[in-house]
C-alpha cells in the first residue's frame, strides 16, 4: 500500500493514498462562520464546494505553517448519502510517499478517544509514523455542518 507522508510538528503521519483524490498547493479559503477553529474554510474545486480542515490545528491547536511543502490534500470523505464527498486537509510537508504492508502497522498502545482519527503506527528510520483515518476526522456536529444531508 502507498501512503502520503506529512508532519504535524516534528512527528510523522501517513495517509492511505487510496483516500487521496488530489494534492494541491494552498489556495485562498472562504471562512466558515461559527465553526470550529480547525475548520480552515471552504473553496471551489471543479464546481464543488470543498470544506478544508487544518489537521495541525485540530491535533495541536497550532495552525499549519504556510510554506511551499504545505498542501491541501483532497480526500474522499464518507458524507451522508451513498457517495463520498471531498474534504480538504491542510498538511505540512506533504511531499513524500512511502510503501508499507498493512501488517507492518501495529496498535499504538495509547488511548486516542479524544483523537479517534489516529490509527496504528509503523517503525521507520525517521521514528514512529502514525496513520490517520479520514473517516474518523470529523465529530458528528462538524460533519453535519460541513456535509448537511440533502433532503429530496
Amino acid at each position: 500500500m502507498l501512503f502520503l507522508l506529512f508532519q504535524i510538528g516534528q512527528d510523522h503521519y501517513a495517509l492511505d493514498a487510496r483516500q487521496v483524490s488530489v494534492v494541491l498547493p494552498l489556495v485562498s479559503l472562504k471562512q466558515v462562520p461559527a465553526s470550529e477553529s480547525w475548520v480552515a474554510g471552504v473553496f471551489t474545486y471543479r464546481g464543488q464546494s470543498v470544506p478544508v480542515v487544518d489537521l495541525s490545528q485540530l491535533a495541536t491547536g497550532r495552525a499549519a505553517q504556510r510554506r511551499l511543502s504545505t498542501r491541501i490534500v483532497l480526500t474522499h470523505y464518507p458524507a451522508p448519502g451513498p457517495d463520498s464527498r471531498l474534504l480538504g486537509l491542510i498538511l505540512e510537508k506533504a511531499s513524500e510517499i512511502m510503501r508499507r504492508e498493512p501488517s507492518e502497522f501495529r496498535d499504538s498502545g495509547l488511548d486516542h478517544r479524544n483523537a479517534p482519527y489516529l490509527g496504528p503506527v509503523t517503525d521507520d528510520p525517521r521514528g514512529l509514523i502514525q496513520s490517520v483515518q479520514v473517516h474518523d476526522l470529523l465529530p458528528p456536529d462538524v460533519r453535519e455542518q460541513l456535509f448537511p444531508a440533502v433532503e429530496k
